[in-house]
């Protein structure tokens, strides 16, 4: 091992302790999250992707002083306020502040050691990295928000199609016996995560035209709200005909998200489908 691994290495230990208190609460937090499951997933793929490009990161490294000390500045900066402010934070947004911090002084280092070059080679690996950082709460609720109205119109437009009789109230439709309000637990922001997070890693992996990459995670919006819609549709129906409890638990109301998610995933694989196969024609 050289010594600018080691250096690497020593950095990236100092880190860790450092921030060990708040990297702890995070996966601590995150393995009982309904918004953050998938953080415990993200430095292993990262760190696999990362193993796959080691030969080309590393072909050609060198330090780069001026600008990876300025990257680990500002990851100071951010552990410094962080530590000053975070009493007035809660557990989420202190928890997005600290782990923002640790990435940044990490990047910095890595910067610093082994060059803008290596950087931008690894780029996707590190900046992958950023799914580890929870979503600070006034974004979060913007986003749940904007996949509530969302949803509540693929319902709505669902409903008219199969032609079903209703009325509706903003989020609340009354049907025939039976009354149903499109809350924010309907939102289905941790499959969005999971589908805009995948859209990333496979236009990454599968695809080279940037637009069509972009096109890909836009796509995910949209995907998701139908999805949701059907989920709502389903369970309203089933509560109609068969029994109210489907709107009230059991486990296609509580767990049977995945039924309606793997759908969306397939319709996803899809649309990289066609991408690659036009690139490919392109192409040749």
């Amino acid at each position: 091992m050289t010594k600018r691994h080691i250096l690497f290495l020593v950095s990236t230990i100092i880190a860790l302790g450092v921030l060990y208190t708040s990297l702890r609460e995070l996966f601590s937090s995150a393995a009982g999250s309904d918004y953050y499951d998938h953080i415990m997933l993200i430095p292993l793929v990262s760190g696999y992707l990362f193993y796959v490009k080691r030969k080309e990161i590393f072909a050609k490294i060198d330090y780069s002083v001026q600008i990876g000390s300025g990257v680990i500045v500002a990851g100071i900066v951010f552990y410094i306020i962080g530590r000053t402010i975070g009493v007035k934070l809660n557990q989420n947004d202190y928890s997005s502040l600290m782990t923002s911090s640790a990435l940044v002084f990490w990047t910095g280092t890595f910067i610093l050691f082994y060059g803008i070059q290596a950087f931008r080679i690894a780029s996707f690996p590190i900046l992958f990295l950023v799914f580890m950082v929870p979503i600070p709460s006034v974004l979060m609720e913007n986003i749940i928000y904007a996949l509530q109205v969302g949803s509540t119109e693929a319902t709505y437009m669902i409903f008219k199609m199969m032609g079903i009789p209703f009325s509706r109230n903003g989020f609340i439709f009354q049907l025939p016996g039976i009354n149903i309000e499109v809350a924010k637990q309907c939102s289905g922001i941790r499959s969005s995560m999971a589908l805009f997070i995948t859209s990333i890693l496979a236009g990454h992996i599968f695809l080279q035209t940037g637009w069509k990459k972009v096109i890909l995670f836009l796509v995910v919006f949209p995907i998701t709200i139908i999805k949701n819609g059907i989920r709502i549709v389903t369970l309203t129906l089933l509560a109609m005909y068969v029994d109210e409890g489907f709107l009230t638990g059991g486990f296609l109301h509580k767990s049977g998200g995945f039924l309606f998610y793997i759908p969306a995933l397939g319709l996803l694989g899809l649309i990289v489908w066609f991408f690659r196969r036009n690139e490919k024609q392109l192409s040749s």
